[in-house]
């Protein structure tokens, strides 16, 4: 993949970032910040794009969305590789309650 391609990637995956975002804001606020660990002030400005600055926004050259999870702990609780069904379900709920908690803190 060249840079080119790489380039038309990350401006697609902005475009649907900034859909995504504007969809989950406008129909249930508190569950976008939440799932998108974004703060009001972020929550407030995405949601007050017209379509053609949220166009604008999505053709920079730097990905606008990131990874949540910055920490060992919780991509070990997410992966759950090789564990049992119900181990996993667990996993996955001691991770979101770990998120819940930064979202908390971050607010």
């Amino acid at each position: 993949m060249n840079t080119e391609q790489i380039l038309a990637e990350i401006r697609e995956a902005n475009l649907s970032y900034l859909m995504l975002a504007q969809t989950l804001i406008r129909s249930d606020r508190e569950q976008a910040l939440y799932r998108l660990g974004i703060s009001e002030d972020t929550a407030n400005t995405i949601g007050a794009l017209t379509p053609a600055q949220t166009l604008k926004v999505a053709q920079g050259s730097t990905l606008l969305c990131r990874f949540r999870m910055d920490d060992e702990l919780v991509w070990n609780l997410i992966t759950s590789h090789g564990k049992s069904a119900a181990n996993e379900s667990v996993g996955r709920l001691h991770a979101a309650i770990l998120l819940a908690g930064r979202h908390q803190e971050a607010a």
